[in-house]
């Protein structure tokens, strides 16, 4: 059995890195903690004797992942600019100044069109591509994922 005090940092640590996920072994045994940003519901195993099959629990995480949404119709001609990291997506360095680009924007390949915080830096993530923004696909202070389209340019 895992010591309760050693649970409860892993915990803390989870909240203090804003993780929402985190899954330790050893020999002697395993632990799994998720949350979904409101509450940390910890999984504790036993190491298996042998090879097992995933668990259920596995399949079911793997298939609770949520799919990428199709491309919609009206984004044929778009160029979409892709989230290098997972992380939280904001249109702007601080709340109280208006958003790097917002719908209609010309943007070039340097320019910076959001940040992403990952693990308490702030990443800035520039267009990559010139054009006009069609779309912002995310709004601000969501969780991104790596692949997920955060805006859709309308090329020159």
């Amino acid at each position: 059995m895992i010591d309760i005090r050693k649970l409860k940092e892993l915990v803390r640590l989870m909240v203090a890195n804003d993780l929402t996920e985190l899954d330790l072994r050893d020999t002697e045994e395993q632990v799994t903690l998720r949350r979904d940003g409101r509450e940390i519901q910890p999984v504790v195993h036993a190491p298996p004797a042998m090879a097992a099959q995933p668990t259920a629990s596995a399949q079911q995480s793997a298939s609770a992942s949520p799919a990428a949404p199709p491309p919609a119709d009206d984004d044929a001609g778009l160029l979409a600019i892709e989230c290098p990291m997972v992380g939280t997506f904001y249109t702007a360095p601080n709340p109280d100044t208006p958003a790097f680009v917002s719908v209609g924007s010309r943007v070039e390949a340097d320019t910076v069109v959001c940040i992403v915080e990952a693990m308490k830096i702030f990443n800035e993530i520039k267009a990559e591509c010139s054009g006009s923004v069609a779309r912002v696909c995310v709004d601000n202070g969501a969780s991104v994922e790596f692949g997920q389209a955060l805006f859709m340019i309308k090329p020159d």
